[in-house]
């Protein structure tokens, strides 16, 4: 082909589909598996990200279309504010404030039902390298918690980052077992054997 002829083009018939992104199944892992095979890595997934202003609604429909349950809440990219998940969409924090400010739910935005930055829980990159998915485990026990942040330290004028994301659900599939919410932090013999 000549460097300046233009390529064929042609009408398309009904029927016609759009290709998906294919993640394919999740590895299955063991409590002795490396941490990392359970975090979703951000340089290798697009972070899907929302405006605190958006209607929750809105919101909702982004999760469905993008096939997400989390999504990182940002006014001025790449600054992070905050994570809405698909719970929080109809959780006590959407009763309160419909009940509090006598709103109706599609008066509602992202704002008003977030998990805000500081109430988040994050963990070191670093840390996450050297540990195993019985850590996380015991780390998504003892915080109480459906998302972990993978924190990327500060290096040359650069802030911290957010690396990746720890999803409870995604690590009960891919250990197939569920994780029970516990009080005090277990040791890694009980964690195994619940995992076995």
């Amino acid at each position: 082909m000549l460097p300046d002829s233009a390529l064929p083009a042609r009408s398309l018939r009904p029927g016609v589909s759009l290709v998906q992104t294919s993640l394919g199944p999740t590895a299955r892992v063991t409590p002795d598996s490396p941490a990392s095979t359970v975090m979703t890595d951000l340089r290798q997934v697009r972070a899907v990200t929302v405006n605190p202003t958006t209607a929750l609604r809105q919101a909702e429909q982004s999760m469905i279309h993008q096939h997400v349950h989390l999504l990182f809440v940002v006014s001025d990219m790449p600054s992070l504010q905050g994570l809405i998940t698909s719970t929080d969409l109809r959780g006590d924090r959407v009763m309160r404030a419909v009940e509090e400010r006598n709103l109706r739910y599609e008066d509602l935005c992202v704002a008003d039902v977030m998990t805000p930055l500081s109430m988040l829980d994050a963990i070191d990159c670093a840390q996450l390298k050297a540990a195993r998915v019985s850590n996380v485990v015991a780390t998504l026990r003892k915080h109480r918690r459906n998302h972990l942040l993978v924190i990327e330290a500060a290096s040359g004028g650069e802030p911290e980052r957010v690396r990746g994301v720890i999803s409870r659900a995604q690590v009960e599939r891919q250990l197939g077992t569920v994780i029970e919410a516990s009080g005090p932090e277990s040791d890694l013999a009980e964690i195994g054997q619940a995992l076995s």
